[in-house]
C-alpha cells in the first residue's frame, strides 16, 4: 500500500482492520500516530455527540412553543383592541359630529324623493292606523298620531335624516297627484324652511307640536291642500 492510499484511507476509517492497513502501520511509526490521532479525534467527537436527552425535553419545547404562540396572541389582541378603540373613537366622534351639525330638511327632503323614485310608482291603500303604528316606534312621537284618515295614503317607510329616524309617506292631493311627507321628529338643530323648489319639485314645510312636516310634489300640484288634510287629522 503506497502512502497516499494509506493516508485516505486512515481520514476514512483510523480503525480499519484489513491487512495491508495493518501491515503499514506496523512498518511506518509515523503512520502509526497518525492513525492513533485520528482514533483519539473520533473518541472526542463521539464523546461530544452522545449527550444525554432528558426525559421532559419534548414536554419542554412543546411548553416553549405555546408560550410563544400565547405571546403572539397576546400582541395582537392587544393590537386589534387598540384598534378597535380608534375606530370606536372615530365614529363616536363622528356620530357627536353629525348630531350637533345644523340639518337643512329641504335639502334632505328633495334628496330622498329623488333617491326613492320608486315610492311615487306605488299604489297601495294605507290606513291611517298603519301610518300611527309607526309613528309610535319613533323618538318623540310616541303621543303624536293620525285621528282619522288623512286622505289616500299609497306609501310609508322609515328614512334616515342625518341621524333622525323619520317617516316617510306619499299621499294624494285634490287633483289626484302624488304628494311626498316627510314627518321628523322636532330637534333644535333641524332647520325647516316655509317654501323650497328646484327644477322640477316644489316644497312647503311646517311644525306640529312635536314634528316638522315637509311636503315635496311635483310643479303644480297641490301642497296646500294635503297640508290641510294633515292639519285637520294629526294631532
Amino acid at each position: 500500500m503506497d502512502d497516499l492510499q494509506f493516508r485516505r484511507q486512515a481520514y476514512g476509517d483510523p480503525n480499519d482492520q484489513s491487512e495491508d492497513f495493518l501491515k503499514h502501520i506496523a512498518e511506518s511509526p509515523d503512520d502509526a500516530k497518525l492513525v492513533n490521532d485520528l482514533k483519539n479525534l473520533d473518541n472526542r467527537l463521539n464523546q461530544a455527540l452522545n449527550i444525554n436527552v432528558p426525559d421532559d425535553l419534548a414536554e419542554k419545547l412543546i411548553l416553549r412553543q405555546q408560550l410563544n404562540q400565547h405571546q403572539q396572541h397576546k400582541k395582537r389582541t392587544r393590537y386589534l383592541m387598540a384598534m378597535a378603540a380608534s375606530i370606536a373613537f372615530i365614529v363616536g366622534v363622528s356620530f357627536s359630529m353629525l348630531r350637533f351639525t345644523p340639518v337643512d330638511l329641504s335639502e334632505h327632503a328633495l334628496a330622498h324623493v329623488y333617491h326613492e323614485a320608486k315610492a311615487l310608482s306605488t299604489n297601495q291603500d294605507i290606513g291611517y292606523n298603519d301610518v300611527n303604528f309607526k309613528l309610535a316606534s319613533m323618538s318623540g312621537l310616541q303621543q303624536s298620531k293620525f285621528i282619522q284618515q288623512p286622505g289616500r295614503v299609497f306609501y310609508t317607510a322609515y328614512c334616515d335624516f342625518q341621524g333622525v329616524k323619520s317617516l316617510h309617506l306619499v299621499m294624494q292631493d285634490e287633483n289626484g297627484e302624488k304628494v311626498t311627507l316627510f314627518i321628523v321628529p322636532a330637534e333644535k338643530r333641524l332647520k325647516l324652511e316655509e317654501a323650497f323648489a328646484d327644477s322640477k319639485y316644489q316644497g312647503q314645510g311646517f311644525k306640529t307640536a312635536d314634528a316638522y312636516m315637509i311636503l315635496v310634489g311635483e310643479e303644480g300640484s297641490d301642497l296646500n291642500f294635503v297640508k290641510n288634510e294633515i292639519e285637520n287629522t294629526f294631532i
